[in-house]
């Protein structure tokens, strides 16, 4: 999963990021509307947290532009602005939820477990290649029933290749999914993920086929 984190308070940012990543969560920091908008149009995130003061503006001025690039896209609004009356102009203006600062990082997982759960978002919650089961709720992976241990990079791989089975997956998706806009990505990163992944779904009916100069795709072994 891969968020795009709008947030102009650094310290929040920081502490935001590294409690996300340790849940298998790629976070891309904004702290900018403008800086936003030009991530946005990339269109490799699957949620966003929204703060509201920012020093170009309403964080909720960025809801339209987001939708109109991604309409199902799920947005959570974090801010200090917590009255009724602030949340319901959030949930008016086209968020799927708002959390008034200070919150639990806990609280706010749930929140994205909640918004990332809802039918328009993830449809069928578990996919089934060969012995391999993939939960795109949870976000894990079992195979014969058996859990598969992955590290979050590899996690990461596997969740983008297993949502587009049977298609190729260039390079380029593969990092924009494994990693941030700020992470260095050494030539042969991708490759050595790939490879401990392939050596780990052994025996799971399934192969990771590599496409010469384009990528790589989850297919049944045959």
């Amino acid at each position: 999963m891969r968020i795009l984190l709008v947030e102009d308070e650094m310290d929040m940012a920081r502490v935001l990021t590294a409690a996300l990543s340790r849940h298998d969560i790629v976070v891309d920091h904004a702290p900018t509307l403008e800086i936003a908008e030009e991530a946005a149009l990339s269109g490799v995130h699957d949620a966003v947290l929204l703060d509201r003061k920012l020093p170009d503006g309403d964080g909720l001025s960025l809801i339209p532009i987001l939708r109109r690039g991604q309409a199902g896209l799920p947005i959570i609004v974090l801010s200090a602005l917590g009255s009724p009356d602030h949340r319901v102009a959030g949930l008016d203006n086209g968020a799927d939820d708002y959390l008034a600062k200070p919150f639990s990082t806990d609280e706010l997982l749930a929140r994205l477990r909640a918004v990332m759960r809802r039918p328009t978002q993830m449809g069928n919650s578990t996919v089934t290649i060969g012995k391999l089961h993939f939960n795109l709720t949870e976000r894990a992976a079992t195979v014969s029933g058996e859990p598969l241990e992955l590290t979050r990079r590899e996690l990461l791989a596997l969740e983008i290749l297993v949502r587009r089975a049977g298609r190729t997956v260039s390079r380029s998706a593969l990092e924009e999914a494994v990693y941030g806009f700020d992470d260095e990505i050494a030539s042969n990163t991708l490759d050595a993920h790939i490879s401990r992944l392939r050596r780990k779904l052994a025996g799971a009916g399934v192969e990771i086929h590599g496409i010469r100069g384009l990528g790589y795709l989850l297919r049944t072994a045959p």
